[in-house]
């Protein structure tokens, strides 16, 4: 498992830096990583490439990474390079991957600007970009060289960004952390103690993954929520409506997968009343129509813990515990939908 450094990169940079001796330097960014975070980035940094790309999930796909590695091949990157993702989970799934491809893999580090890529993608070496539509669809697990976390960069962030990465918190007090659970349902988002949730929230994610890097059991609970979250997300890509960032989708997933849980009586009534009232009540409602239910429903036959075509998803057996490689039907899905959209409470 990477190094996770959580401190002002004035501070944790050049230490990594000096700690190797690397060939040359490249940062990619997208164009709000340029302008807000990339010029304090830039004081801690020899001379070095800037990649540049444009921001946003839909720019998440193979056709971006040949830019990536074109630049790395004018550059005369060799094999004992660097590679620094500056960026949310975009950048850092796509970076990372582009590193981890370029010349059979390079060194690379994740400096996570936003809250979700803070918590949770820059953690546990998870790479990849979508593909024909389908999230995260082509990857390779590759652990980065360092994790610099500088909480500073949380303040560049609107408050739809931090709502969005907060649904991240959510899940890991959910599936690890009944008392911490507890302790955030009780507060609106803007009295949350961000400094301590990242902390709390890598810690759990470093302890699951050290015992299940290439996700084979128990690294499966982190994806609680995220069977139907990822399917909502994808389907969203596709309409001409509004686009759902990824934990916007995600507490749509959570809310119907803890109906699911209920339903097969994993967890009891007072658990899943808490989980649909604190995520309504922190990202109200997302509008699903009857007819989105089976094209989303078509898209979880494409979740990566799927056996044949057998859906498996990570589900709560109770508060702060998590059990994975559920089987559950279309037709419980289907419940778990019907449950987010009001009709069967």
């Amino acid at each position: 498992m990477s190094t996770v450094t959580i401190a002002p990169l004035a501070e944790s940079l050049p230490g990594f830096l000096d700690s190797y001796d690397f060939s040359a330097i490249a940062v990619i960014a997208d164009n709000h990583t340029f302008r807000f975070c990339y010029p304090e980035l830039k004081a801690f940094l020899p001379k070095h490439t800037l990649v540049r790309i444009k921001s946003g999930e839909e720019q998440k796909h193979i056709t971006t990474c040949e830019m990536i590695w074109d630049a790395l091949t004018r550059a005369n990157f060799d094999r004992h390079a660097l590679v620094l993702n500056l960026g949310g989970g975009v950048i850092g799934d796509m970076g990372g991957f582009c590193a981890a491809t370029y010349k059979r893999g390079i060194a690379f580090a994740q400096l996570p600007t936003t809250l979700l890529s803070q918590v949770d993608a820059s953690v546990g070496g998870k790479l990849g970009i979508d593909f024909r539509g389908f999230k995260n669809h082509i990857g390779v697990f590759q652990q980065p060289n360092a994790v610099l976390i500088d909480p500073t960069f949380l303040t560049t962030l609107p408050e739809r960004e931090l709502r969005s990465g907060f649904a991240e918190v959510i899940k890991h007090c959910l599936i690890a952390d009944a008392a911490m659970w507890d302790e955030i349902r009780r507060r609106d988002l803007e009295e949350q103690n961000w400094s301590a949730l990242v902390g709390h929230s890598v810690a759990i994610k470093q302890h699951i993954v050290d015992q299940d890097p290439t996700e084979k059991n128990i690294r499966k609970i982190l994806n609680f929520g995220h069977t139907i979250g990822h399917a909502v997300e994808t389907y969203y890509l596709t309409q001409p409506r509004k686009r759902l960032l990824h934990g916007e989708a995600i507490a749509v997933g959570m809310v119907a997968e803890a109906y699911i849980a209920y339903h097969k009586k994993m967890i009891d009534e007072t658990l899943l009343t808490q989980i649909e009232e604190y995520i309504f009540a922190v990202y109200g409602n997302v509008r699903l129509l009857e007819d989105d239910t089976e094209p989303i429903l078509a898209l979880t036959l494409q979740d990566k813990k799927n056996r044949g075509r057998e859906v498996r998803m990570a589900l709560l057996d109770g508060p702060g515990s998590c059990t994975f490689d559920i089987l559950v039907s279309a037709s419980e899905m289907r419940k778990g939908l019907e449950f987010y959209r009001g009709l069967n409470k």
